[in-house]
């Protein structure tokens, strides 16, 4: 006892002075009753200075005794932690013993159990503390000996004033060995009936699950508002293996607290009910770590948070307060007009607007986000740029693309899908808005071991640049992304310079499958031949007369069918069908529009022609001169390349070489390489954008959001895939197109796994 009495001397505190705290133990300072005794308040004087103390009175006659007092003493003095109550000294003089605490003055968690202003966030910010405590206690990454708590309840859970947990009650806890994955003690079953581990009642081994058992009835005491057990009559009932078969067959509706119900977001409760359900599991090695209690809880809370972000809608007033400069405005109707220009926050950090939508943008400066590396050229720079919506000297200038981005928002819309956008300059080049231009940015998500490549970017009306990086649905207005761009290569050398990382709204875009079938006939009741033969071709009789077959029909309404689903033409050398709109359309096969010698052919059962073109050995052309006469005129038709690509095709190749440059006017004689005509890009494959943080059975990408790109291909009902490369318009006479387009990868390599069924004439 005197080595006891060594160590702890400093917490000794004189009996005279506690008397003089708690008026000599009068009722009026009693602040609660437990299995050690009853507990007072007041002021006192001790190692820590003076302030409000809880005075634990120990009584014989509850069961608890100088081992468990003593034991008390070395656990809190040794074992310390935000989440553990704190022993500020105790007193053994004549036959009092005495422990002295940090004041909680919120009293212990059972109290609040039914109270309906203990909110369902409080709640599990009150279960997540507890469960950091009692974290530190196990102890799984083996830096202490392991403690077991043996007596977890909520009456043992204290809330301070500022409602942070404690955890009190040591006197009954065991030490286990450390650096043990378990841990397993055989010892007389303590601590409360209705929180015990039944295997730990059965055989009286106590492990670290035992706690986390009891730590699971608290968790669902807390869910369903109300203590563990009903106690009338002098008869104990446990409810705990009600709540568990109601949660196990989703029934927790009945259970629940229902003063709670409406401030609950689903996927907060969802995630706290199945780890209060697992803690309960009977087999320990079911039950999962405090550790793992503690990571469910992190994001039950994350849930809860947004959700209750979200629900407040964000006024304006608060985002015009860190304008740069004040807005004048007489109504709600112009400070929108104001807004939707774009506005300067945060010190000219931030540029603020709303989209046609009322949808927040929100883009951040190069100056506040991007953050040179080690890597970087020694001539990367910010500077400044007369067209930029930013402050002079906030724009980056990088000549070899490797950089860092830290990108923080604030006033994002709630339940929005955003792109993340790349806003930058080429400046060796001049560019006109709404084109597209190839790019070559190589980035990541930091700590991701895999690299994203944008490929292309729009020139925008303002004159500069984006490249779409990622997308993701907002769930807050606050989000926190680390980006790294580049990777050093070759390729990467380049000179952007870069205004900022925007954050825009999607926009709708179908990706939808083309369907042949291009009139539902059912659904015209017009049976008048004078009706059908108004919405037939003037000369459709000529056009009859190049049919492969022998075309059958009785009425003007059966022909129409037939011209919409259209037929083969004479000798194989085109299939010529009917738009909606009734316009003419045309497809061309591979051998009338392709350069022979440019590729291989071969037969191929899913093409409407005798033989398809495939793997071309060099960048190919198209050369075709276009007789108008069968086709609409005074219309503007679009041009499709009619393809297919290998299942496996995005495994096989590189990112860039699903995108091509699609030239005009390519004269043969010319060398590839060399030419200067007019550019544009498709893509063989429809692009795809990472998702950040996608839900779960989310596909991780998603289509690229380019709306005015005619360049995305389209899976046709057919099988085949197309993509706009050309377009023409047809004059009010019978007259000769000459069509010749290229089209080769960017790096100029070849495209062996192309094939080819043929080119297709359609009304825009």
């Amino acid at each position: 006892m005197e080595t006891i009495f060594g160590e702890f001397q400093h917490l000794r505190i004189q009996l005279e002075d506690i008397k003089s705290a708690t008026d000599n133990f009068n009722d009026r300072k009693l602040i609660g009753v437990g299995g050690f005794g009853k507990v007072y308040e007041g002021e006192l004087c001790h190692h820590k200075g003076r302030s409000m103390v809880a005075f634990k009175r120990l009584d014989r006659k509850f069961g608890q005794g100088e081992p468990e007092f003593w034991k008390e003493v070395m656990m809190l003095s040794r074992y310390t932690h935000e989440n553990l109550i704190s022993l500020l000294g105790f007193c053994d003089q004549g036959n009092e013993m005495i422990l002295v605490y940090e004041h909680a003055s919120n009293g212990s968690l059972d109290r609040h159990l039914s109270s309906a202003t203990f909110t369902w966030i409080r709640r599990i910010k009150t279960c997540l503390d507890a469960a950091r405590g009692l974290s530190y206690l196990h102890d799984h990454k083996g830096t202490q000996q392991r403690v077991l708590h043996r007596d977890i309840k909520s009456s043992n859970i204290l809330l301070d004033d500022n409602w942070n947990v404690k955890i009190s009650d040591m006197g009954l806890s065991k030490i286990g060995p450390a650096n043990q994955q378990h841990t397993a003690l055989v010892t007389n079953v303590v601590g409360t009936l209705g929180y015990l581990d039944p295997m730990y009642m059965e055989l009286g081994i106590l492990t670290k699950e035992s706690d986390v058992y009891s730590f699971g009835v608290v968790l669902f005491e807390v869910l369903c508002g109300r203590l563990c057990y009903d106690n009338s009559n002098g008869k104990f009932q446990s409810l705990v293996r009600m709540w568990k078969q109601k949660a196990k067959q989703k029934t927790l509706d009945e259970i629940i607290f229902q003063d709670l119900v409406q401030e609950m977001d689903p996927r907060s409760l969802e995630i706290f009910s199945d780890i209060a359900f697992q803690c309960l599991q009977k087999h320990r090695e079911e039950r999962p770590t405090m550790s793992v209690v503690v990571e469910k809880l992190e994001t039950a809370l994350e849930f809860q948070e947004i959700y209750e972000e979200m629900k407040h809608p964000l006024s304006y007033e608060k985002i015009i307060k860190t304008a740069v400069h004040p807005l004048m405005y007489k109504s709600e109707e112009e400070l929108k007009s104001c807004l939707s220009k774009g506005i300067l926050l945060n010190g000219g950090k931030t540029w603020f607007s709303l989209n046609n939508n009322g949808e927040h943008c929100e883009m951040i400066s190069a100056a506040e986000c991007i953050i040179r590396v080690k890597s970087s050229s020694a001539y990367d720079k910010f500077v400044s740029e007369k067209i930029s919506r930013f402050p002079p000297g906030s724009c980056f200038q990088t000549w070899h693309g490797v950089y860092k981005a830290h990108v923080r928002t604030q006033f994002l819309s709630p339940h929005i899908t955003y792109t993340v956008n790349l806003v930058f300059k080429d400046t060796d080049r001049v560019l006109v808005p709404t084109e597209l231009r190839y790019v070559c940015i190589q980035y990541s998500m930091e700590g991701e071991t895999g690299s994203c490549h944008a490929c292309l970017a729009d020139v925008r009306e303002d004159g500069w640049m984006m490249a779409e990086l990622f997308q993701f649905e907002s769930e807050r207005r606050n989000v926190d992304l680390e980006i790294r761009f580049g990777s050093g290569h070759y390729e990467d050398w380049c000179s952007y310079l870069i205004e900022g990382i925007e954050f825009r709204p999607i926009e709708k875009v179908e990706h939808v499958v083309l369907d042949d079938d291009n009139v539902d006939m059912q659904t015209i009741s017009e049976s008048d031949d004078t009706y059908w033969e108004k919405k037939l071709p003037n000369n459709y009789d000529d056009i009859i007369k190049c049919s492969e077959d022998d075309l059958k029909w009785t009425t003007k309404k059966e022909l129409y069918s037939i011209l919409c689903k259209g037929f083969l033409m004479s000798n194989g050398q085109g299939w010529f069908s009917l738009a909606k709109n009734g316009k003419r359309c045309l497809m061309l096969p591979a051998r009338y529009t392709l350069l022979e010698k440019q590729w291989k052919w071969k037969h191929h059962e899913e093409s409407r022609f005798e033989d398809v073109a495939y793997s071309p050995d060099q960048p190919f052309s198209i050369v075709y001169n276009i007789k108008t006469e069968i086709l609409s005129p005074a219309t503007t038709y679009a041009c499709y390349l009619v393809y297919k690509l290998p299942e496996n095709s995005p495994e096989v190749l590189d990112t860039y070489e699903f995108i091509m440059q699609v030239r005009e006017n390519y004269d043969d004689k010319t060398n590839w390489r060399l030419q200067d005509e007019k550019c544009g890009f498709i893509y063989m494959l429809n692009p795809q954008t990472p998702v950040i943080r996608p839900k779960a059975g989310q596909n991780s990408h998603k289509p690229m959001n380019r709306p005015k790109l005619k360049g995305i291909p389209k899976q046709r009902s057919d099988g085949w895939m197309e993509v706009q490369v050309w377009e023409f318009q047809t004059g009010k006479s019978k007259e000769i197109i000459s069509m010749r387009v290229s089209l080769g990868t960017i790096y100029y390599g070849f495209f062996k796994v192309l094939t080819v069924q043929g080119i297709e004439f359609r009304p825009e």
